[in-house]
């Protein structure tokens, strides 16, 4: 069963975000922000990141490009979900390493294709 590291600093969203994946059979990991999921990321191996661009002590874009200088995590799929929805950011996104880009609020059906699309 994969395992999917969710990163947000909002408690809702992550809640929902957990609610969607587990339905859907995946097992999920809860970090507030960046810097605790990086340390997540570095204790256990997951699957998949999916991660909020705009946190406190380290954003979206420092959390790909951390996660991204690890062997680890080389090509494993990191999906940004976030408010932000500028081409200028999604570029930034591309070139941290971030595999894909979704808008909130997001479409849990959506969200759940995307992950099955990229998840190995």
């Amino acid at each position: 069963m994969p395992l999917i590291l969710a990163v947000d600093d909002s408690p809702s969203m992550r809640k929902m975000v957990t609610f969607t994946l587990t339905g859907a059979g995946y097992q999920v990991v809860e970090a507030v922000d960046g810097q605790d999921a990086f340390e997540k990321a570095q204790a256990q191996l997951f699957d998949l990141i999916l991660t909020d661009q705009n946190m406190p002590r380290l954003d979206g874009l420092g959390l790909t490009r951390k996660l991204r200088e690890h062997p680890q995590y080389k090509t494993k799929p990191i999906l940004m979900l976030t408010t932000e929805s500028s081409d200028l950011m999604k570029q930034a996104g591309r070139t941290a390493g971030a595999t894909g880009w979704l808008v909130k609020p997001f479409d849990p059906a959506r969200l759940l294709d995307v992950i099955q699309k990229v998840i190995k």
